[in-house]
């Protein structure tokens, strides 16, 4: 028996449309994914159909199982969520973005650069440990803000940040306390250390605030979650 018979016996077989954007060309790419639940590590989106690109669209709306992602393309005035950002691949980061140049790309902040993980590497990624939020201070800032690849940010959004995942991504974000389990875009850089808490740089995941109250630890601040990436393969 083949691995890819293995993976299908005893499992569920959902069809979902997945749009994504590509923001250094603004483009649209979209396919049909088939979701196949009850592997033996997380979810597996299959991809099915050809791309079909469409140029010149800002916004993108798609779902991933029950979840609704809307991707919107950030006017590059916008001030980033995190502007300790000092520079990506070497460039300015408003100009990373403009070029695309943001997806693995090593990047600065506050002297220090981050080289983040290959693809191939980041469909293979799993890590416990604790994660934060953020976002409400975003709602009290007038304007808009942007992340780290250019995306517009909604606190009330299921997004995150991580340090070394190529954005974008997907993950599986369950806390560990309580059992609740969301899918996030990973969108952004962060969490990085405080100038008033050095240990906030070691937490994995930075959540929006959207997620953090739907996994429950909006009053806690933080909580202890497993991170999987969604993986991808081509059928």
């Amino acid at each position: 028996m083949s691995h890819i018979q293995r993976l299908f016996i005893g499992t569920c077989v959902v069809t979902c449309l997945l749009t994504v954007l590509s923001l250094a060309g603004c483009s649209v790419i979209k396919t049909t994914y088939k979701v196949i639940k009850g592997t033996v590590k997380g979810t597996i989106w299959v991809l099915k159909g050809t791309y079909h690109l469409t140029a010149g669209t800002t916004k993108v709306v798609y779902h991933v199982g029950k979840f609704t992602f809307e991707v919107i393309r950030a006017p590059l005035n916008y001030a980033l969520t995190h502007e300790e950002l000092e520079t990506i691949d070497g460039l300015p980061p408003k100009e990373a973005i403009r070029q695309g140049r943001v997806k693995n790309a090593p990047y600065v902040v506050k002297g220090r650069q981050y080289v983040p993980m290959s693809v191939a590497d980041a469909e293979q990624y799993e890590e416990t440990g604790i994660a934060s939020w953020y976002g409400e201070e975003t709602r009290r800032q007038p304007g808009g803000h942007m992340t780290a690849n250019g995306e517009l940010f909604n606190p009330r959004a299921f997004t995150a940040a991580h340090k070394y995942l190529p954005l974008p991504m997907h993950v599986q974000v369950t806390n560990l306390d309580n059992g609740r389990s969301i899918i996030v875009r990973v969108n952004d850089r962060g969490p990085f250390p405080s100038d008033h808490n050095a240990d906030s740089g070691k937490r994995i995941i930075d959540l929006s605030w959207g997620a953090a109250k739907e996994l429950g630890f909006l009053s806690q601040g933080v909580a202890q979650v497993r991170v999987e990436v969604i993986q991808l393969e081509e059928a």
